[in-house]
């Protein structure tokens, strides 16, 4: 590992001495660390085998948020998706959340969300965790959300088994009836794509910082859903995000169908723990 840490600092044009290196929570999918060297600090993730395009495309939604110049991220200073040595070189983030940085990230999302692409999801296949996740340029919200996005974890499921019997039959009635709830003419807003309470942190000042993304252009209200499902925002956050941007008066009908999406990711991932919660939104839907 500590070769590949090397490389990373090579390719970040810093071969000055390591003064500390330790190893720091990054997720379960990837080996984090801190380095200090003579010239800066770095947050550094490794992968020994990883998928297509990982790292790059990791870079790239940090590069898109950075260009709407409303919300921080770190800087990007290298990656490479080599096999055996792939990494991603940050910027070493550090700071105390205030009594302001939640209202802060609020307002400063919504004025990321006013910014759109010309047509929903992206040109790539990116990952939601460790899944893949099949994309495509779509002129249709409801056609992107409905094929890329829910049909795709529907295969998954019943790939893995865990969509089945009666849970299939409701997936398969609520596609066919998706867009009695889910518009096709969304503005395709910038998004995150993956915005939990673990993708956000605090920087110098508490000023908020967006971390490991999943991006894609879309619906903004699909990103405030998820925003709701595990937690980690306090009502400030809404209320800053609501006074820049506020949400549409459909968005608590529709609230449950976007976070079915990630709550089919977890099925996918995890199992049978979150069947329950998958199960409730399908028989609010479709009985």
């Amino acid at each position: 590992m500590k070769i590949t840490l090397l490389k990373a600092l090579a390719a970040a044009a810093d071969q000055t001495a390591i003064r500390k290196m330790k190893r720091v929570r990054g997720g379960s999918i990837n080996e984090s660390f801190f380095v200090e060297t003579e010239k800066n600090k770095y947050f550094i993730k490794c992968h020994p085998n990883p998928p297509k395009h990982f790292f790059s495309l990791e870079a790239k939604g940090l590069w898109y948020i950075k260009e709407t110049e409303t919300i921080s991220v770190p800087n990007v200073l290298a990656y490479s998706d080599e096999k055996e040595a792939a990494f991603l070189v940050l910027e070493w983030i550090e700071g105390q959340e205030t009594k302001n940085t939640q209202a802060t990230l609020g307002h400063q999302l919504a004025a990321m969300h006013e910014h759109a692409g010309m047509k929903h999801g992206f040109p790539k296949d990116t990952y939601i965790g460790i899944l893949p996740q099949p994309n495509g340029i779509y002129d249709s919200w409801l056609e992107y959300y409905r094929d890329r996005r829910l049909r795709t974890q529907l295969e998954l499921g019943i790939e893995h088994n865990m969509i089945t019997g009666k849970r299939r039959e409701q997936m398969e009635r609520l596609l066919q009836r998706l867009g009695d709830w889910i518009p096709g003419d969304a503005k395709p807003s910038y998004l995150h794509g993956d915005l939990w309470g673990g993708n956000w942190m605090s920087g110098p000042g508490g000023r908020p910082y967006l971390i490991d993304p999943s991006f894609l252009f879309g619906d903004r209200h699909f990103e405030i859903a998820f925003t709701e499902l595990f937690g980690g925002f306090s009502q400030a956050f809404y209320r800053a995000y609501s006074d820049r941007f506020s949400l549409d008066s459909h968005y608590e009908e529709k609230k449950p169908l976007y976070q079915l999406y990630y709550l089919l990711v977890h099925l996918n991932i995890f199992g049978e723990l979150y069947g329950t919660q998958v199960d409730a939104v399908l028989k609010r839907y479709v009985g």
